[in-house]
C-alpha cells in the first residue's frame, strides 16, 4: 500500500487536472474531421472518443515507462519538481486551447518535466539520448510520415472511386470514417494517457511511495483513463473548428484517409514506446488529405500558426516548468503560491474564453472566415482596388448636377477610366 504525503497528493490530483486537459485539447485529434464532415454529431463523437480514450488506457505501458523510467532521472526528482513540470503543462494547454491551437500536450507535458528537472538538478537529470531518440525525432517525422501516407490514401481511394460516385459511396465512407475515428480514439487513450500514467508513477517513486523501476500500479491507469475520458467528452470545441474547418475542407473519404493514416502511425509508435505526440500526427495527415484531393486546398496560415506554436511548446513550458521549481524550492509556502498562481491563471484563462463561446452547436465554422494570413494581408493593402470599387467612390464623391437624375449623374463616374485615380 502506498504511503502519501500531502505534497504527493497534490501532484496526483495535479496530474490528474493535466490528463482532463489533455483530453479535451486533443478529442479534434479523432473527431474533428468526422464532425466536419458530418459522418457523426457532435455530441454523441465526443462521447465515442472518451468511451474509447478509456479503452485505449489499458492496453499498453510502454509510453508510461518512456515517461516515469527513461526521460529524466528518476533518483534525483522531488515531487516538487513534478508539481512544477505539471503548472507548465497545464497553462500551455489553455493558453493554446484558449486561441484554438491545436499544439502538443504531450511536448507541455515533457517540456514542463525537463525544465523542473533542470532547474532542480541541472542538464545531467535530463536523459538527452532519449529526448532525441523517442521525443525529438518523432516530432519531426510524425506529421510528414502521415501527411505522406494520408496524401496517398486519398488519391487511391479517390482513384478507386471514379466510378462508383454517388451518395451510396458517401454514405460509405463515412461509416468508414467512424470506424476510424474509433481507431484513432482507442490510440489516443493508448498513447496520451500513459504519459499521465508515467508522470503519476514518476512522482510516486520520487515520493518513496512505490519502489524504482515500478509500473504504474491499476489505480493509476484507471484514473488516468477516466480524467482523459471525461476532458474528452468535455469536447475542446475550439481546437475542433481550427482542426475541422480552418486548415483545409474535408470530404468523407478524405477524413477517412487522414484518420486511417493517423492512427496506425500513433499505434505503431505506443507499441514502441516513442512519446509521440497524436496532435502532430493527425494535424499531418489532415493536411495530406487536403492536398491528396485534386483542387483542394490547405490554408497555410493556419498551418503556420500551429508549427509555431508545436515549435515553441516544449521551450515555453520547460521556461514555465524550470520558474515554478525555482519557487518551490522556497518551501511550502513556494509550493503554495505555485498552486495559487495555478489556479489563478486557469480562472483568468476560462473566463477570457466565454467572451466568444464555442461549443457543439457552432462548432463548424465558415472557412471564409478564416483569417488572412501575413502575405495576404499585406499584398491587399498595396493593391489598387478593383474598378467596381472607384466607381462606387467617384459615385459618391462627384456632386450631381442639380435636377439631373440619378442615373445622369452616375454616368460620368462609370466614364472615368482607372487612370484618373492616380
Amino acid at each position: 500500500m502506498e504511503s502519501f504525503s500531502l505534497i504527493l497528493a497534490i501532484v496526483v490530483v495535479t496530474a490528474l487536472a493535466f490528463d482532463f486537459t489533455n483530453g479535451f485539447h486533443d478529442t479534434a485529434n479523432a473527431m474533428a474531421t468526422t464532425i466536419s464532415t458530418g459522418a457523426m454529431k457532435p455530441k454523441l463523437a465526443v462521447a465515442m472518443s472518451a468511451t474509447l480514450n478509456l479503452v485505449g488506457a489499458f492496453l499498453s505501458v510502454e509510453v508510461a515507462n518512456t515517461i516515469s523510467k527513461g526521460l529524466v532521472d528518476e533518483s534525483g526528482i522531488r515531487p516538487e519538481v513534478i508539481f512544477a513540470a505539471l503548472v507548465g503543462a497545464i497553462l500551455w494547454n489553455l493558453l493554446t486551447w484558449l486561441v484554438g491551437l491545436p499544439s502538443s500536450s504531450s511536448h507541455a507535458l515533457m517540456g514542463g518535466l525537463i525544465g523542473a528537472a533542470v532547474a532542480s538538478a541541472g542538464f545531467g537529470a535530463v536523459h538527452g539520448g532519449v529526448l532525441v531518440t523517442k521525443v525529438l525525432l518523432p516530432a519531426v517525422a510524425a506529421p510528414v510520415v502521415a501527411g505522406v501516407a494520408a496524401l496517398v490514401a486519398t488519391r487511391l481511394s479517390y482513384n478507386a472511386g471514379t466510378k462508383t460516385e454517388g451518395e451510396a459511396t458517401r454514405k460509405g465512407f463515412r461509416v468508414g470514417q467512424v470506424a476510424s475515428a474509433a481507431l484513432v480514439s482507442l490510440a489516443h487513450g493508448t498513447n496520451d494517457a500513459q504519459k499521465t500514467m508515467g508522470v503519476i508513477t514518476l512522482a510516486l517513486i520520487a515520493g518513496g511511495a512505490i519502489a524504482p523501476g515500478s509500473n504504474p500500479p491499476t489505480w493509476v491507469i484507471l484514473s488516468a483513463g477516466l480524467a482523459i475520458a471525461l476532458g474528452t467528452y468535455i469536447g475542446g470545441w475550439r481546437i475542433i473548428r481550427t482542426m475541422g474547418t480552418g486548415l483545409t475542407d474535408l470530404e468523407p473519404r478524405q477524413g477517412f484517409a487522414a484518420q486511417t493514416s493517423a492512427a496506425t502511425a500513433i499505434l505503431a509508435s505506443s507499441h514502441l514506446g516513442f512519446s509521440l505526440s497524436t496532435t502532430h500526427v493527425v494535424s499531418g495527415a489532415v493536411m495530406g488529405s487536403g492536398l491528396g484531393r485534386k483542387g483542394g486546398v490547405v490554408r497555410w496560415s493556419t498551418a503556420t500558426r500551429m508549427t509555431v506554436a508545436w515549435v515553441l511548446t516544449l521551450p515555453a513550458a520547460a521556461l514555465v516548468g524550470a520558474g515554478a521549481e525555482a519557487v518551490t524550492e522556497l518551501g511550502d509556502g513556494g509550493t503554495a503560491a505555485v498552486a495559487v498562481f495555478l489556479v489563478a491563471a486557469s480562472a483568468w484563462i476560462y473566463k477570457l474564453s466565454r467572451r466568444e463561446v464555442i461549443d457543439h452547436t457552432n462548432v463548424i465554422a465558415d472557412p471564409a472566415a478564416e483569417p488572412s494570413g501575413v502575405v495576404t494581408t499585406a499584398i491587399a493593402a498595396v493593391s489598387p482596388p478593383p474598378t467596381g470599387a472607384i466607381t462606387e467612390d467617384l459615385t459618391a464623391t462627384i456632386p450631381a448636377p442639380a435636377g439631373a437624375p440619378a442615373a445622369e449623374a452616375a454616368a460620368p463616374a462609370a466614364s472615368v477610366p482607372p487612370a484618373a485615380t492616380v
